[in-house]
């Protein structure tokens, strides 16, 4: 019998192979003036081997100035167009999808990077990264306005280049979370104030994508389900969000939460123990979005195994698998439980074994293990869930240098 997650995902705009959707990870394999290199087109080359319906690059970012860490990819003129067409190439060999995220941190731009970075509102984060971001200053409309345009601009050039769809980053903290949360917006502007100004920005910035790369280009967005902070973006006004951009004409919607005061999406924290059963975080919220919306629905976070991703699929809760760490310890991840062989494999537990160290790296251990093995694909060998957390941080020193090890998340 053909299992669910083999099967194709036939849309308006687009035709996915399966269901099985390489979620957005930040790779950090630009070189020090932003643009791509061939080990990101390697990566790719090695993940559409993989057998995934949609790989979903990175972060893209659409400013120079405005970096959301060390080795960003940033797409704002064609000077890079030739080996943006070879990224495309490789990651669309295997007859799958290659999506571009584009992004704009706002203030989530570490202060090694950004002394003064731009946010709809002057309110600092707070929390336990507060002393990783400079206090950011509130955008003029001028600013508003060409942030919109630059959101366009690169999604032309990403179509221009081959790559096959693009996808808005809303959630996590970055730009158009911080314009539609109350907490970090507290404009009184036709930009903030009531959720329609707050979601103003995200409307603006799909219509023109639209309007630069037409009607037939598949465009999804990233979507808190909530930020999970007091005074923050609720899930009732994400509900809100979602049914206005599925009747403006989105093609895939992702569900994720939190932003790095409170990282959800990488802790799987505050989330409900009838969902971690059935691994996905965000799949009560999927349950409940899948109501009001005629998009597919993507949820990343929590899966784990394929018992687990093809219920998801069986039940209805979702129309693809969002996959993120599994595929980068184990990129052929689709392919296996495709030809019933995959065998789940827990996460690393990383450890420098010195409990200063662990602490006042925190996150940047994970961080830079995980970089390691995209490092380790793009040069031709295999993820080796042995490597030693130093060997790692080496690795991210070589390529970043000294700001390897502050913070960014």
């Amino acid at each position: 019998m053909t299992k669910k997650l083999e099967t194709k995902l036939v849309m308006k705009n687009f035709t996915a192979k399966n269901r099985f959707y390489k979620a957005s990870m930040s790779e950090t394999l630009g070189d020090r003036y932003n643009s791509p290199t061939k080990d990101i087109v390697n990566l790719y080359s090695r993940w559409s081997n993989g057998g995934a319906g949609i790989l979903m690059t990175g972060n893209v970012m659409v400013d120079r100035n405005a970096l959301g860490e060390p080795g960003n990819i940033v797409i704002e003129d064609e000077r890079d167009i030739t080996i943006l067409e070879h990224w495309a190439k490789a990651g669309t060999q295997n007859n799958n999808h290659l999506w571009m995220q584009i992004n704009h941190p706002g203030k989530q731009s570490p202060k090694h990077l950004s002394k003064e970075p731009l946010a709809p509102s002057a309110i600092p984060i707070g929390g336990a990264m507060a002393n990783a971001f400079s206090p950011p200053r509130s955008l003029n409309q001028t600013e508003i306005l060409d942030i919109i345009k630059r959101f366009g601009n690169t999604a032309y050039i990403a179509k221009k280049a081959g790559f096959t769809g693009i996808q808005i980053h809303a959630a996590h903290g970055y730009l158009i979370n911080q314009f539609l949360s109350p907490h970090h917006n507290q404009r009184n502007d036709e930009w903030g104030g009531s959720l329609k100004n707050r979601m103003r920005f995200l409307m603006e910035v799909y219509h023109e994508i639209r309007r630069r790369i037409g009607e037939n280009f598949p465009i999804a967005v990233k979507l808190n389900s909530a930020d999970f902070q007091r005074g923050g973006f609720t899930e009732e006004e994400s509900m809100k969000v979602l049914e206005a951009i599925d009747i403006a004409g989105i093609d895939l919607i992702e569900i994720s939460g939190g932003n790095y005061e409170n990282p959800v999406m990488f802790e799987g924290s505050n989330i409900r123990e009838s969902t971690k059963k059935r691994e996905a975080y965000f799949l009560d919220y999927a349950d409940k979005a899948r109501q009001l919306v005629k998009a597919p629905i993507v949820v990343t976070g929590g899966f784990r195994t394929a018992e687990a991703m093809e219920d998801a699929i069986n039940n209805g809760s979702i129309d693809m698998v969002g996959i993120a760490k599994p595929l980068a310890i184990n990129p052929d991840l689709p392919k296996q439980i495709n030809n019933g062989i995959y065998k789940t494999s827990d996460l690393p537990k990383l450890t420098t074994n010195i409990k200063f160290i662990d602490k006042k790296l925190g996150s940047m251990l994970e961080l830079s293990w995980y970089e390691a093995q995209f490092y380790l694909m793009a040069h031709g060998k295999s993820p080796n869930l042995k490597l030693n957390i130093w060997r790692a941080l080496w690795i991210s020193f070589k390529k970043n240098g000294i700001t390897s090890f502050t913070r960014r998340r």
